[in-house]
């Protein structure tokens, strides 16, 4: 067991009950205040623990990490000494936050340095995106869309069960939580016997999805097995991506998502490491047809991970519209990062990787609104007595994950947009 998942661990720090951010957590993400530069730190309970004083102070003596890796505005520096490092680095932290060590926690003046409320900092974009790939890896949502779009008989199209279907979508646009989002104009043809009109987006969507973020992979030209592939994956954090559905109905074919999805993608601002999702694991389901070979996987390597959707409209209410879980994703991390590299395609570090919408086999479980209203055929009923087709401007979507094993959870946080009007 890796040192820092030990359940029986506390912390000297009051964790809350139900924290998303308990001891055997440790992400990390990268924050500021209105006195402090950017820089790298950690969550527990309610405090953020700053990594930049942290190893000032002394506390990160012989590990392999500089300064810089911490005094910097995004994980980048820190992910780049690899696996093994941030690895120890996380036991390290658990073991200075852990109530029977008192490196830290006997020293009253340290600790006032080193630990500030959460509410008091900014939290950044933690990673900087070289590239961004989307996959689209839910058996149950490819099903529904196809249903809706297609042949209810053959929704899956022929290559779905034999490949990790996914595309390259647009880094620059990946925002952080609380950023909001403005109504994207684009081409759309709402009268399909007439021409397309240039307009604001009519039917917008969320993609309830999760994303993996990269270490540096292998040179290009080389492949990495599925064996290899949580060697080369730091961790995750919630992913909303933006769709909107008028105007990628009209643009997709032939080549795919183009303005429809490239306006923005939403992410929470901490990353859970594959460490602590470790306890997690849990088998897939069975593949049929049987993968070609180097889709092939040992071991377990699906995770079960809740996760739900709201709506709050502006001065309103939320409203919980789904609930989902990442179990119920077909394609794996290993087997998306195996098809991802089979033709040598290199993998820096940084590339994030999302996961497709994540549907299940429940109506609540749906993990778009595309799917939850059926085409807008059902309206999902909020809490102020309006309702929702698709989301409407000044509507903050906010997408929630948490893992719950024994007495011990985990969470991501959550990641909240606001959808203003069209510029």
């Amino acid at each position: 067991m890796i040192q820092a998942n030990n359940p029986s661990l506390k912390s000297w720090v009051e964790v809350p009950a139900g924290s998303d951010f308990p001891i055997q957590n440790i992400p990390f993400g990268v924050f500021k205040t209105g006195n402090l530069t950017p820089r790298v730190g950690t969550r527990i309970g309610d405090f953020v623990l700053d990594l930049k004083t942290l190893y000032v102070l002394g506390y990160l003596d012989n590990l392999p990490f500089d300064l810089e890796d911490f005094d910097t505005d995004s994980l980048n520096p820190m992910m780049k000494k690899g696996k093994a490092a941030t690895r120890d680095l996380r036991n390290r932290i658990s073991k200075l936050l852990a109530t029977d060590h008192n490196d830290l926690s006997g020293n009253e003046h340290h600790v006032g340095q080193v630990l500030i409320e959460a509410d008091a900092v900014e939290m950044l974009m933690p990673v900087q995106v070289g590239d961004y790939t989307d996959f689209y890896s839910s058996r149950d949502h490819a099903t529904n869309v196809g249903t809706m779009f297609r042949d209810p008989n053959n929704a899956l199209l022929p290559n779905w069960l034999w490949i990790p279907v996914g595309y390259h979508g647009r880094s620059s646009s990946i925002i952080v939580s609380g950023e909001s989002i403005h109504r994207p104009k684009g081409q759309i043809r709402p009268d399909k016997d007439a021409d397309p009109i240039y307009a604001p987006c009519r039917l917008l969507d969320f993609e309830l999805e999760m994303a993996f973020v990269t270490f540096d992979g292998k040179p290009l030209g080389d492949s990495i097995s599925t064996a290899e592939a949580e060697d080369y994956i730091f961790g995750m954090c919630l992913f909303n991506d933006w769709s909107a559905r008028d105007i990628q109905t009209w643009e997709y074919v032939p080549l795919g998502p183009f303005l429809a999805k490239n306006f923005a993608s939403s992410i929470s601002p901490w990353i859970v490491t594959m460490d602590a999702l470790e306890p997690f694991k849990l088998d897939g389901p069975k593949q049929d047809p049987k993968v070609l070979s180097y889709l092939e996987y040992e071991g377990q390597h699906h995770y079960d991970i809740n996760l739900e959707v709201a709506i709050t409209p502006e001065n309103g209410e939320e409203t919980v519209i789904c609930n989902s879980n990442y179990k119920h994703m077909y394609w794996n991390m290993a087997q998306q990062l195996a098809h991802h590299t089979v033709n040598g395609c290199n993998i820096n570090c940084g590339d994030m990787m999302a996961s497709g919408t994540i549907s299940g086999p429940e109506e609540n479980s749906y993990g778009s609104m595309l799917e939850l209203s059926w085409r807008g055929t059902k309206p999902i009923p909020m809490k102020d007595g309006s309702e929702r087709k698709f989301i409407q401007d000044n509507d903050t979507v906010t997408m929630r994950g948490t893992c719950m094993n024994g007495d011990v959870k985990i969470g991501f946080g959550e990641v909240a947009t606001k959808v203003l009007p069209a510029k």
